[in-house]
């Protein structure tokens, strides 16, 4: 995988000076971190994949852009069982990699259509034993590929000092790589989870949700016993944190990345505030341009703005310094992550 780049934004919120770092996971092949995702699942189960039958996953539409690719480059058939809410756009592109699309409609009662996405799959695997499900939800491929490369290219991009990483959830494999890291390198890290009013993913109750993305109908089974600390946003904080950014930078994020950039906010102004926080962006605005940057879409849904850059303003946006954003120091670092449940004494 090629290196993602880090973006620095010097701001001043409230008149105190801060840096909100934004790594721009977009950049990946297939213009996303699930692009990672993709190439580890696959790697797990290729040897048992049957050319005639292929795979199947349920998804909101980045991994299934990402891993139609995959099977395509592979020679192999794919399904994407989407949802609603899943970008047209990616839908359309997961078609266009000769993939089968399936959308699910029917909600499953906790918010979402995730549940009703993995009962087809199940369906479809007691008809067809054949078909192979990589389960994006469980398999520890997924966490360790962000154990290995994700969590050490980061801190080799930033400086070594104490940050806050702020780690999106949905099926919760990123934060779990992110955790098995950090237990591991012990960098200067506050690692928090951020999820969205509504899901599950972490413990709480279930809701209506209408960001794709972030959140799940049902608790993460890579973080059974939820994460510490988590914050939650709002679908409001969210979309109104990526049109900030984009109005202000020019950086346009996916709704995921807009509730970690309102948290990171949140977090410079609390009590105990932080100076340094960086995010992990997993996607662009191009998969939302029919959602979080269309007024009508908002409207629809009754997303009123939220004020999140009250008090910030952007002094500079620049990159870092080249020693920390060299490809040969991120890679420098992730091969020195350890594996997860290795000890690593000592702390940086």
């Amino acid at each position: 995988m090629p290196l993602t780049p880090v973006i620095a934004l010097q701001l001043s919120v409230d008149g105190c000076p801060a840096t909100l770092w934004l790594k721009l996971e977009s950049h990946n092949p297939h213009g996303s971190v699930k692009g990672r995702t993709a190439l580890a699942l696959w790697q797990d189960v290729a040897a048992r994949v049957d050319p005639e039958f292929g795979i199947i996953e349920s998804t909101s539409g980045n991994l299934g852009l990402a891993l139609a690719a995959v099977a395509a480059a592979n020679g192999v058939p794919f399904t994407a069982v989407v949802d609603p809410r899943s970008s047209a756009s990616l839908v359309d592109a997961v078609r266009a990699l000769d993939a089968r699309v399936v959308t699910v409609d029917e909600p499953d009662g906790a918010g979402g259509y995730q549940l009703s996405r993995l009962a087809h799959i199940r369906h479809r695997l007691a008809a067809q034993p054949r078909l192979v499900w990589p389960d994006q939800y469980a398999n520890p491929a997924s966490p360790a590929v962000h154990t290995r490369e994700t969590a050490p290219e980061l801190r080799a991009q930033i400086p070594r000092r104490p940050t806050s990483v702020l780690v999106a959830v949905s099926t919760g494999g990123t934060l779990a790589g992110f955790r098995d890291y950090a237990r591991a390198a012990r960098p200067d890290w506050e690692l928090v989870g951020v999820d969205v009013v509504g899901s599950a993913a972490l413990g709480a109750a279930p809701g209506r949700r209408v960001l794709s993305g972030i959140g799940a109908s049902r608790r993460s089974a890579f973080l059974p016993e939820g994460h510490r600390p988590t914050v939650r946003v709002t679908p409001q904080e969210a979309v109104s944190a990526c049109l900030w950014l984009a109005k202000s930078t020019g950086i346009g994020v996916g709704g995921s990345s807009g509730a970690l950039i309102a948290t990171a906010l949140r977090l410079f102004r609390a009590p105990s505030r932080r100076t340094s926080v960086a995010c992990l962006c997993p996607d662009g605005a191009d998969r939302y341009l029919d959602s979080v940057y269309s007024a009508s879409w908002r409207d629809r849904q009754g997303l009123d703005p939220v004020d999140v850059g009250r008090g910030v303003e952007i002094i500079a946006v620049r990159r870092p310094p080249h020693h920390l954003s060299a490809p040969g120091a991120a890679r420098s670092a992730a091969r020195r992550a350890p594996a997860p449940g290795d000890p690593l004494k000592g702390r940086s």
